[in-house]
């Protein structure tokens, strides 16, 4: 069904964006979404009623950041079972809708799999969307605490790392509460070093070609009262041999057996800087990020986006004479060609450090993370 849209009243929000949540309107139950795609120009909610609507809302960037795309993976089968749509079909659609992630198909998968163990013990098809509901609201609830651990994780990580404070910070994509059941991943451990009053600077990578870090970050950033200072990517290096830059925070949407982490593309650029001027590089993300199963980072499969996010410039709510509002504004001859990778590979000996909300792994070794991995699931079971 087709999406709806709903502009938000309320201008009081709280530094926790709601970036994603349930809801059972008389209608019909629905995933209600900040669209991304139309921030910081206005705060728009996407409503979606269908499994088909969120894969396309996936896609487009309204909703997107790893811990967040589990979490709507796994609303998105329980909506599907909810309303009565083929609950495997829509599980399938969910799960390729992008590939790097390795998020959305963990959440993807745990709501299908509390659905069709309800069915194989005899339930019937109410009882089994319960329990692919009732997954996908645990996994919500346990992003937020694994959040606010990683946080504080992070925070002890820089204080150990850069005693006296006074932390001048790089990021690069956004990673807060935007991308998260809580209030993010390296976003919430510079948001932590700034309530503790250790944080001196936020410098926000632009992150082009999509402006993530312009568009969500500095938004972010400003509505938490943080110091921040926006860059474009390509300033970076001029940063880091002045001297400014004391850490550098990003996320990670897979993290391989062997260390080797994907993220959005200019992250490896910015551990080689790091490497060189001898700056911590420091990868935020749960333990879910982690994926056994893909041995290194040349087995991890890289998104390629379409060109025109290249070639053209967009400008949510700008209206240009023969564009729509929220087009994009073309600054390449017609034709141009575009390699566009959404995500670029860093490997491990170029990362400092892994924060997850198990504890920091440092050195970053294989065997470290597996082991890593190998406590999570107890706590787990347990």
């Amino acid at each position: 069904m087709a999406d709806q849209y709903a502009h938000s009243g309320d201008n009081n929000r709280p530094t926790e964006i709601p970036a994603l949540r349930w809801e059972e309107p008389p209608e019909g139950p629905v995933l209600v979404l900040l669209d991304q795609t139309r921030l910081p120009a206005e705060e728009v909610e996407l409503v979606c009623t269908d499994a088909p609507a969120l894969v396309e809302a996936i896609r487009s960037l309204a909703v997107r950041g790893a811990p967040l795309l589990g979490i709507a993976g796994a609303y998105g089968v329980a909506l599907a079972a909810v309303r009565g749509y083929d609950v495997d079909e829509a599980a399938s659609a969910l799960e390729s809708a992008r590939p790097t992630a390795v998020n959305l198909a963990v959440g993807v998968r745990r709501a299908h799999s509390a659905h069709r163990a309800v069915l194989a013990r005899g339930g019937d098809a109410r009882q089994a969307a319960g329990a692919a509901l009732a997954a996908a609201r645990q996994l919500h609830r346990e992003d937020a605490e694994a959040s606010a651990r990683m946080a504080g994780h992070g925070l002890a990580l820089l204080d150990e790392l850069l005693p006296g404070g006074g932390h001048r910070v790089l990021t690069h994509c956004n990673t807060g509460s935007l991308v998260s059941g809580g209030e993010g991943t390296a976003f919430a451990v510079a948001l932590a070093a700034h309530r503790a009053g250790r944080l001196r600077r936020l410098w926000v990578d632009e992150t082009r070609p999509l402006l993530q870090g312009a568009r969500l970050t500095a938004y972010e950033a400003a509505r938490s009262g943080m110091a921040y200072t926006l860059l474009t990517d390509n300033a970076a290096g001029s940063l880091f041999a002045a001297g400014e830059v004391d850490a550098v925070l990003v996320g990670a949407d897979r993290i391989a057996a062997d260390g080797s982490v994907a993220n959005k593309v200019g992250s490896y650029p910015l551990a080689v800087l790091a490497r060189y001027h001898h700056v911590p590089f420091i990868v935020v993300a749960p333990v879910t990020t982690v994926d056994p199963r893909t041995p290194d980072g040349a087995s991890i499969e890289v998104e390629q986006r379409p060109g025109h996010e290249v070639t053209e410039v967009m400008a949510p709510q700008v209206p240009v004479a023969g564009t729509e509002a929220g087009g994009g504004i073309p600054v390449a001859p017609l034709g141009t060609q575009a390699y566009n990778p959404a995500f670029d590979v860093t490997p491990p000996e170029l990362v400092t450090a892994i924060v997850t909300e198990e504890g920091v792994v440092s050195p970053v070794t294989a065997d470290a993370l597996a082991t890593l991995c190998a406590r999570s699931r107890q706590v787990t079971m347990s």
